[in-house]
């Protein structure tokens, strides 16, 4: 546990794989500045959470794969950072407090042995125990102290157990900034604002790049035969190089503005966009604007958790809504036609088009007011001095 009397020089081990987990955990680290400077980060994330001043141990983008076959191929990478972290958890740079955001295969065995070692565990961002395996809410209450929820219905999930859960907000919310107007943004990168603008959105994994992205391409080779005045933009995360692109797109004919800006202002940049699964699906739906969810992986991997998924939606967007607010083209039915057939409509036909817009709306009400950022750093400072409950006395 921290010590009581030595308040400076507490240090917080934070862990995440995904893009959207580093920004989280800078946004995080940003406000824990504020509120707690002596409490200092280190640990596993990318360029976000190192530009706050957090000491990177491995780059989560190394790490973060999805699939039975691709966990597979780059085990002896994750396994070597996990002995790593085990050490520390064990030596003389010990952390106060672990603070986990989202990737929970990897997150719940480092809480577990987290928790042997006596160290406090936060869990941020936690595992969708709501989608499949619910029974691992027991595990996660065994190896968890407190828990911050981004999602209202997730507390009841746990309910007598032994956890702490609290209900944040999403941190999406807060961190939603538009720095520039459409036309200007358009201009900005040489595009036409009279022209309809196709949002192409690859995601941040280069799994996703291997089994999506062909898809993403054809789609759009399809809507430019149909549209030849359409315009696309596709965001770069920060995790992914330029070339992984290029090499994909050579020979295809295909011109696509390819930009790293503020991802809000790209999505509504765009009329319609073809976005993978995943957060980046409630970015978009922040700013209103109308998509279609493309879901491919390994067909083994597909077929494992096909057994295991128990909602009816993949896309945060329809599950935050709890109904199928846009079209989700999964695996063997995310054709090109139909995904393209399905743009093109909400390019033209504009009451489907504002249908689409007022549920998005209702979507970021639901997505709570804002202020999580603050909520968890004010979490993590009383776990590093050894409050592990709300209320309780360190």
């Amino acid at each position: 546990m921290a010590n009581q009397e030595q308040p400076q020089g507490r240090r917080a081990l934070i862990v995440t794989g995904e893009a959207s987990g580093d920004l989280h955990g800078a946004n995080l680290i940003q406000a824990a500045r504020e509120i707690d400077p002596g409490l200092s980060f280190f640990g596993v994330g990318g360029r976000r959470m190192e530009q706050q001043g957090c000491e990177i141990l491995f780059r989560g983008e190394e790490l973060a794969v999805v699939g039975l076959v691709e966990v597979a191929a780059h085990f002896p990478a994750i396994y070597h950072a996990f002995k790593q972290l085990e050490r520390i958890l064990r030596s003389d740079r010990r952390p106060d407090v672990l603070i986990l955001i989202d990737f929970p295969e990897f997150n719940l065995r480092l809480a577990a042995k987290a928790k042997a070692a006596g160290i406090p565990v936060l869990y941020y961002v936690s595992p969708q125990v709501w989608a499949w395996r619910r029974g691992r809410v027991r595990t996660i209450a065994q190896r968890v102290d407190r828990l911050a929820a981004i999602f209202p219905f997730e507390p009841q999930l746990y309910e007598g157990l032994d956890i702490d859960v609290e209900y944040v907000g999403h941190p999406l919310v807060a961190d939603l900034k538009l720095t520039a107007e459409r036309d200007v943004y358009l201009l900005r990168h040489g595009l036409d604002p009279q022209r309809p603008v196709v949002g192409l959105f690859p995601g941040s994994r280069r799994s996703e790049l291997k089994y999506i992205f062909d898809t993403i391409a054809d789609t759009a080779r399809l809507l430019r035969q149909k549209r030849p005045q359409v315009q696309f933009l596709l965001p770069v995360a920060s995790s992914l190089k330029l070339s992984n692109f290029h090499e994909r797109l050579l020979g295809t004919g295909l011109e696509i503005k390819m930009v790293r800006d503020n991802i809000y202002d790209t999505a509504r940049a765009c009329d319609a966009v073809v976005s993978v699964s995943g957060t980046v699906t409630l970015q978009i739906a922040l700013v209103e604007t109308p998509l279609a969810i493309l879901y491919q992986m390994n067909p083994l991997t597909y077929a494992v958790g096909k057994r295991l998924v128990k909602v009816p939606h993949i896309g945060l967007v329809n599950i935050v809504a709890g109904k199928s607010v846009v079209r989700e083209f999964i695996q063997e039915d995310a054709k090109p036609e139909a995904i393209g057939a399905e743009v093109l409509r909400m390019l033209e036909e504009r009451s489907y088009r504002d249908r689409i817009v007022a549920d998005l709306r209702e979507v970021r009400r639901l997505l709570g007011e804002g202020g999580c950022s603050e909520k968890v750093a004010r979490m993590a400072s009383e776990m590093s001095r050894g409050q592990t409950r709300r209320g309780a006395t360190a």
